[in-house]
């Protein structure tokens, strides 16, 4: 596989990442494809071909693409790959969930997928590591590593074994996707346009804790839904468990989310929208889990369209954070939900196999492929 890293290229030679001349196709525009086969002496149609065999037919070389002379993919294959690879482990958890490892240019990533009945849904990553360094996460103790490239970003869904059984993609794996916003909207893009996977955005959720200027950004460039890390809703005691409230506000997100119309509570005769808001809510035992935290929540989202998903707190090492109890969970629940605010308890997936939420992290990975590299 070809590896983007910083605008640089680099490919496997002797188990080791060595820089490359050839780019990734994967990620590329239509137009951007005519430019390349133009560009190669080839015709312009040949940049239409390329994108059907990316996008409808998925193949993983060049030389697969049997419409395209001997030559024309010889030309090709000596400036350019797919820019797809396997994942390179895999762990599944005794409830269906499956998580997947796969290499990048600078380091692992994981990849979750969750079957449940007639969905499927893929929590793909976008950054190894992350810059966030919320306390209750692995991937923020982790650090920040690099930026994933678009085609890296997609690779995810392109290499995945159950790729065509996918009803459901959600950007809540390692990273801040606002922190890498341009490759996470190209990614967003092609599996949204009628040349790329042609998915509706509403099968798509992108997350983040709410950096103010990504944030507009991807409320005006997508109509994928959006998801907002809150777990607390006292900004003091938010920048406690996410040090990014320091420099953006959950207030001055949710005043952000005030000025778009699928984001606000409208008149009954205007509530069919397409573009969904929710707000992820962790649940700490004695942290954010009281009468009065829920009493704030309302205060806070009063006048927005949304919904709260509850999470349960799965433990990592190193912290005084405990998860609040079901009974406790249920009546949070229940309380939000009777005062306007639909709510309800996200069920935990593949906590056996440390795929559940909060617990994505590559460090080891990072540090075993040091080890061997020297």
């Amino acid at each position: 596989m070809l590896f983007m890293e910083g605008g640089m290229a680099f490919e496997m030679n002797d188990n080791k990442l060595v820089e490359s001349e050839k780019l990734s196709l994967l990620g590329l525009k239509p137009n951007e494809l005519r430019e390349i086969a133009v560009g190669c002496g080839l015709p312009a149609f040949v940049g239409k071909q390329l994108s059907d065999w990316l996008y409808s037919k998925k193949v993983k070389s060049l030389e697969l693409m049997t419409n395209l002379s001997k030559a024309a993919r010889r030309d090709l294959s000596a400036k350019f790959v797919i820019g797809c690879s396997e994942p390179v482990h895999r762990m599944s958890s005794v409830d269906g969930t499956v998580k997947y490892l796969y290499r990048t240019a600078r380091g692992y990533v994981e990849t979750v997928y969750i079957p449940d009945g007639q969905r499927a849904t893929l929590c793909v990553s976008c950054q190894v590591g992350c810059k966030m360094g919320c306390k209750f996460c692995m991937t923020g103790r982790q650090g920040f590593v690099a930026q994933l490239s678009t085609a890296e970003i997609l690779n995810q869904i392109y290499s995945l074994p159950e790729r065509d059984s996918l009803t459901n993609i959600v950007f809540m794996g390692q990273g801040e996707p606002f922190d890498n916003l341009d490759n996470v909207l190209r990614a967003t893009e092609v599996l949204t346009s009628e040349w790329g996977y042609g998915w509706s955005p509403k099968r798509i959720t992108v997350s983040s804790v709410g950096l103010e200027k990504g944030l507009r950004r991807f409320l005006d460039e997508s109509k994928c839904h959006l998801a907002i890390s809150l777990h607390h809703p006292e900004p003091e005691k938010r920048a406690e468990l996410m040090p990014a409230e320091r420099a953006y506000s959950i207030r001055q997100v949710v005043n952000t989310l005030k000025n778009y119309d699928f984001c606000r509570k409208m008149p009954m005769a205007d509530t069919a929208k397409q573009r969904r808001l929710s707000f992820e809510y962790i649940v700490f035992r004695g942290i954010n889990d009281s009468r009065r935290h829920a009493d704030s929540l309302i205060r806070l989202l009063d006048g927005l369209d949304c919904r709260i998903n509850l999470i349960r707190f799965h433990s990592i090492p190193e912290t005084p954070l405990q998860g609040t109890d079901e009974d406790s969970m249920v009546a949070f629940r229940d309380y939000l939900t009777s005062h306007g605010l639909f709510t309800t308890i996200r069920a935990s997936r593949g906590q056996d196999i440390y795929a559940a939420c909060g617990l994505l992290t590559t460090a080891q990975q990072e540090e075993d492929a040091r080890e061997s590299i020297g």
